[in-house]
């Protein structure tokens, strides 16, 4: 009864299937042809000159800093690349609370960490930043960064909590879970081997309602600002994580189904959107099994759901899970072996259920809320055992949100082996059913989390095996996406990276498709206090890039500092990078008498 008690939230929802180059110099740029914007006429004949990106040049990079920032930068760079103090930062902060007292700790932290990394407490004391970024080019992603600050036994008995039903819990129902997406107590806390992630864990459903209200008042602070920022959600903020993991088992096993008939038909090893599976054959193949009757295999497998192709590809058997109300009676999968479509518990509790479409409601909540600001979503990835039920979410959100112009982005991982599929799935059902495609790319951000947890658990580990196999998966994505933006100029992108080889390779091939920065297809995206090298060299060239800023009270954000500190360490030869040249400027400073540079 789960999903089929969830299903009336998600009912609008349903889909509607329709039959740079770093040169020193500028350059001018042809207009993109009339293709290049459906129905919408001839463009101009020359666009406006591309400016040229230096991400070498220290002067611009810190053009809109202050002196006494730029030192200050230098010296919290320089400590977080000190492995001897990040390995007892937390005990340090804990002896210098208990010696300074808290009002002397709070102006120390906003002094050095906190003042780097984080814009402000609240909304009203972050203004001042957002609108100097601003000024330089640089838009923001609002992210408010406060965390529960739980030891790792809470964490796990949280998570196992609240990621086990109660029928598993009491032994009453029937259990055929894949242990992939089952919660297992030796990985229960999630912060385990991530840093550059936020992480929540459930406690009730009042808990959730306020983070909602968090995200809220996120969205009224960004469209308090500009018409044009993002704020970042977490869904996992905004549920039961349970019914994450088990519709994410649902999608899964419906799609390796899928791959299971497609090998039967002689299609094995094909990209997703290239198997195509003949409607007749596989309607025998289910018969055969037992799945279903013919009369309900017919039901399925129609014009009006199909179009009149005979073949059926993963989107349209993707579609099966939410428009067949006989499947969506409960959460069940196929199982090839019996020929039956198993559920995957026996039983759930109306709570459960309940709690379900809180989730979906929440969601809609802040989506609304987001139209009437002028303000996008970006839902962030999250683990892999989490992952397709969130991704299948924000797509249902995209199809009634995504209308005029992208709303809600969804984030691909692109260390997944699977982004690529994920990727070109996506965006030809965008093209099917005619809404807008929004997308951010990032590498990720739970390799060593995962990689442990696949081979300590028992399963195909979902990483690519390298950092250059990461890279080449990032660049392919990165590039099917620009093609498209080439051809539709209501899709858009966030390139999320603070590698400068990535964003040269984007701003390469947006060149080379005559994707011009002033059409706002292709932003930029990097954290505060990190990469302002790349940022606001980009942002003063035109460019739409944004910074990633969080903001909270200074106790409530330790962990998020802890995270950024860390994750300096971990990216040493960028960090070393930007320690470089923000000594080049300082030197310049010194000899040209600059010392006092008030930004302008």
């Amino acid at each position: 009864m789960a999903l089929r008690r969830a299903l009336p939230a998600l009912r609008p929802y349903l889909p509607r299937f329709v039959p740079l180059s770093t040169a020193p110099a500028s350059r001018e740029q042809p207009a993109a042809g009339p293709a290049a914007v459906p129905g919408g006429g001839s463009a101009r004949a020359v666009r406006p000159l591309v400016p040229a990106v230096d991400f070498g040049n220290a002067q611009e990079a810190y053009r809109s800093r202050r002196t006494w920032e730029l030192a200050r930068s230098l010296l919290v760079l320089r400590l977080c690349a000190w492995p001897a103090l990040l390995a007892r930062h937390e005990q340090l902060l804990y002896v210098s609370r208990k010696l300074l007292g808290q009002r002397l700790f709070n102006k120390l932290m906003k002094m050095t960490f906190y003042g780097h990394f984080v814009a402000g407490e609240d909304q009203e004391s972050i203004q001042p930043l957002l609108q100097h970024n601003r000024a330089f080019g640089v838009g923001a992603i609002l992210d408010y960064a406060v965390e529960e600050d739980l030891s790792p036994e809470e964490a796990e008995h949280k998570e196992m909590e609240s990621c086990t039903s109660a029928a598993e819990r009491d032994g009453s129902g029937t259990n055929k879970r894949d242990k992939q997406y089952q919660a297992h107590r030796a990985f229960g806390d999630r912060r385990n081997g991530v840093i550059s992630a936020r992480t929540y864990f459930y406690a009730n459903e009042a808990k959730c309602d306020s983070h909602m209200e968090t995200f809220l008042r996120c969205i009224e602070a960004s469209g308090r600002v500009s018409d044009d920022g993002f704020i970042a959600i977490k869904l996992t903020a905004l549920g039961r994580p349970q019914f994450l993991l088990q519709f994410s088992e649902v999608l899964a096993k419906w799609r390796c189904f899928f791959h299971q008939m497609a090998v039967e038909q002689g299609q094995a090893g094909l990209a997703a959107m290239d198997t195509k599976l003949e409607v007749a054959v596989l309607q025998e193949s289910v018969a055969k099994m037992g799945i279903a009757s013919r009369a309900e295999i017919e039901d399925w497998f129609t014009a009006e759901t199909l179009g009149v192709s005979g073949t059926v590809d993963l989107l349209d058997w993707s579609s099966l899970i939410h428009s067949r109300t006989k499947l969506s009676k409960h959460l069940v999968v196929p199982n090839a072996q019996t020929g039956q479509l198993e559920p995957l518990l026996s039983r759930f509790t109306e709570e459960e259920e309940l709690q379900m479409t809180r989730m979906l409601q929440r969601m809609d909540v802040l989506a609304k809320k987001a139209t009437e600001m002028g303000v996008r979503l970006m839902v962030d990835a999250e683990q892999t055992y989490f992952q397709p039920a969130i991704s299948r979410l924000t797509l249902e959100m995209q199809r009634k949100f995504n209308v005029e112009k992208p709303l809600i982005f969804n984030t691909y991982q692109c260390y997944l082996k699977d982004a690529y599929d994920n990727v070109t799935l996506d965006v030809e059902l965008a093209r099917r059913e005619g809404w807008c495609f929004g997308a951010k790319l990032v590498r990720g951000a739970y390799l060593a989390q995962e990689r442990a947890r696949a081979a300590e658990i028992g399963y195909e580990d979902p990483i690519n095996p390298t950092y250059e196999a990461t890279n080449a998966m990032y660049h392919r994505c990165l590039d099917y996406v620009l093609e498209e933006l080439k051809h539709n100029a209501k899709a858009k992108m966030m390139v999320a990276s603070h590698n400068e080889d990535t964003v040269r390779f984007a701003l390469h091939r947006m060149e080379e498709l005559g994707l011009h920065p002033a059409d706002h297809q292709v932003y930029f995206g990097q954290l505060l206090g990190m990469c302002d090298q790349i940022s606001f060299p980009l942002g003063q060239a035109g460019y739409p890039v944004y910074k990633y800023v969080p903001y909270g009270p200074v106790m409530e954000v330790l962990p998020y500092l802890s995270r950024r500190a860390l994750e300096n360490s971990s990216l040493m030869k960028g960090a070393h990078r930007e320690r470089q040249l923000m000594w080049l400027e300082l030197l310049r400073r010194l000899r040209t008498c600059s010392f006092f540079h008030r930004p302008t």
